[in-house]
């Protein structure tokens, strides 16, 4: 598995990064740990996890079995925002909880430092500059290597990359936003703000909780139960069959065949390769309750897809651009 800088910085990640969400919930520790010993066979480096998945459960799965790996070879992250407690300061980005919620994932990992350690959401309760100021602190402390922001819109984006410039601080060197062929829309503002700061981009969720492996089928009428999709409805999650039953997913999913097809692969790889050809990104999270899943997506970083190929696959997953963006892209012609 080949390796990229992550966006402008020094650090270099595989360009898949494991997912460690389904870790102590759709995956138990023994499938779990077998997901990261594949992985790492694999040439991967690089896993994702964050201290709400499994209520910790994740990370204390990524702890075990980074203890009987060497530290160094691996860059782990994880994510503050949310918390699992009651207590009024158990959640945000205020320095007390991402202080607390930081040694509790130290903790919870078995490390004494976390390579990247991103905010899992804006908090509009916390001055940003009080969360910002404590990222730099925790980098200058040694218990973080870098920073980065998951679920940010445009301007928040920009207004964090700013004020950290001005007052000196770390700024963040990724985002991790939703990113896949069936969901474009950081193309209009997230996308070019990465590229003119120097942000890597490790999109979540690539293959839309199966929507692009295949899986699912226009005479279907609904996604079967102890699926993704067919569980997203009673437990909140945006993937649900109402939200892409239509004719441009289909179209897609059509494209995807063929395509898929032509280069003796499955759809789940092709639509990896897709992104990878992005600009901007730097490695799409998958994440597996399998190891048949799991080595399904490894195949990604082997394929070959050309740039006919490619460009097909942007063209039917187009949609039309709202205004003003219409106006910004084609304002050189008026």
């Amino acid at each position: 598995m080949k390796q990229r800088y992550l966006g402008a910085s020094g650090l270099k990640v595989s360009e898949l990064c494991l997912g460690a969400m389904t870790f102590g919930r759709e995956a138990d520790e023994a499938t779990s740990r077998q997901m990261m010993d594949r992985y790492a066979d694999a040439g991967g480096m690089f896993i994702d996890t964050a201290n709400v998945y499994s209520a910790g459960g994740s990370e204390e799965v990524v702890g075990r079995w980074l203890a009987g790996q060497n530290r160094d070879d691996y860059v782990i992250a994880t994510k503050v925002r949310w918390g699992m407690g009651e207590g009024g300061n158990d959640r945000g980005l205020s320095r007390r909880h991402i202080l607390s919620a930081l040694d509790a994932s130290l903790a919870r990992l078995g490390t004494d430092y976390i390579d990247l350690y991103q905010v899992h959401a804006w908090d509009p309760a916390t001055p940003l500059e009080e969360t910002l100021s404590t990222l730099d602190a925790v980098v200058r402390s040694g218990k973080v290597r870098y920073i980065g922001a998951s679920n940010f819109t445009g301007w928040q984006l920009q207004k964090a990359m700013d004020l950290s410039r001005h007052n000196g601080w770390e700024p963040f060197v990724c985002l991790q936003p939703l990113y896949n062929l069936l969901d474009r829309e950081i193309e209009l503002e997230l996308i070019p703000v990465c590229r003119n700061e120097g942000l890597g981009v490790i999109p979540w969720s690539p293959l839309r909780g199966g929507w692009l492996t295949g899986r699912y089928r226009r005479d279907m009428g609904g996604a079967p139960d102890n699926t993704r999709v067919g569980d997203a409805g009673k437990n909140g999650w945006a993937e649900t069959w109402a939200a892409y039953d239509n004719d441009r997913t289909w179209g897609i999913i059509d494209g995807l065949d063929e395509i898929a097809a032509d280069n003796k692969a499955t759809l789940a790889q092709v639509a990896l390769r897709w992104l990878l050809m992005q600009p901007g990104v730097t490695a799409p999270i998958i994440g597996a309750r399998s190891m048949e899943q799991l080595e399904d997506n490894l195949a990604a970083a082997d394929l070959e897809l050309d740039e006919a190929a490619a460009g097909r696959l942007t063209k039917l997953s187009d949609n039309p651009l709202p205004y003003p963006y219409y106006i910004a892209q084609g304002a050189d012609r008026l």
